[in-house]
């Protein structure tokens, strides 16, 4: 390391031969990922590449054949297709979900409904949401607690414009705070947002492309 310069920061999430299988389908043949804090990073891929997969096992609820993966600090999980109670008010999710973190108080989350813009539906009911609200619902869950690492399938299918662009304020803030977020897509725009771009083929990641020239973060 050249003298005065400073020491890459440690990952806060790795994984290293991750290896799943359904029945005969290979999906993952030995995929890696290394993320460091503050790090933006995309894994995309055709559907039915094994995105959801990954995604999956990186948030150590799916188990792999072999391989393994690190974790450290808090982790937040949006998955692609909301987990919801239909019968429940978005409030009621707020109170729960901040019950199970066991957080002092709503104050993350009235703030997550304000920066997503779908604080009139704080009292509705999860079956009267239209898709992007659930959407919008499904993420603050995941950011409820603000955690270190957030996972996002597919995040923004079924945002507007606006919203579309209130989540890349979101995610900046998180960066500027020395939060990691992946997200897993089928499509990516606006490359230039991302530390690194890595495609999931044939079961393995293979870096594409640091946008931001950051060498610290490895596929």
């Amino acid at each position: 390391m050249p003298a005065g310069s400073t020491p890459a920061p440690p990952p806060v999430l790795q994984a290293h031969g991750l290896h799943k299988s359904y029945g005969k389908h290979h999906v993952l043949r030995g995929a890696d990922l290394t993320v460091a804090p503050g790090r933006l990073v995309a894994v995309v891929g055709e559907n039915g590449a094994g995105k959801s997969t990954l995604l999956k096992a990186l948030a150590g609820i799916l188990p792999v054949d072999s391989g393994e993966t690190d974790l450290s600090g808090t982790l937040g999980y949006c998955p692609q297709d909301p987990v919801l109670n239909s019968s429940l008010t978005v409030a009621q999710h707020l109170r729960h979900f901040a019950a199970a973190h066991r957080l002092p108080d709503l104050d993350r989350g009235h703030e997550l409904l304000h920066l997503l813009g779908y604080e009139r539906y704080e009292r509705t009911v999860v079956d009267e949401l239209s898709g992007g609200t659930r959407q919008k619902l499904n993420l603050t869950l995941a950011l409820l607690h603000d955690p270190d690492v957030l996972l996002l399938d597919e995040p923004y299918q079924g945002f507007d414009w606006e919203t579309y662009l209130r989540f890349w304020d979101l995610v900046e803030d998180l960066r500027a705070r020395d939060k990691a977020v992946v997200v897993i897509t089928h499509l990516v725009f606006e490359q230039d947002r991302f530390d690194m771009l890595a495609d999931l083929v044939d079961g393995r990641l293979c870096v594409r492309t640091t946008a931001k020239g950051d060498h610290h973060v490895s596929a």
